[in-house]
């Protein structure tokens, strides 16, 4: 796959360590992981629709009024 294009966004220092985490265990760079990651996200998505998400989602609502 081309890789062609850049995407920067911010997450919480506990997800990016988990990343971290996964990538050494994998033996693979933390851009491999995040990589993979989306693609698999992506096509469950093409999968199971919103439903997927709403878990994921419902949690970031729950961190983000817990502050």
């Amino acid at each position: 796959m081309k890789k062609d294009s850049q995407f920067t966004f911010r997450i919480p220092l506990a997800l990016k360590q988990r990343m971290e985490e996964i990538a050494r265990s994998e033996g693979r760079s933390v851009a491999q992981i995040c990589q993979a990651f989306l693609r698999a996200g992506t096509e469950i998505y093409k999968k199971k629709g919103a439903e997927f998400l709403r878990p994921y989602l419902a949690e970031d609502a729950r961190q983000k009024s817990a502050k």
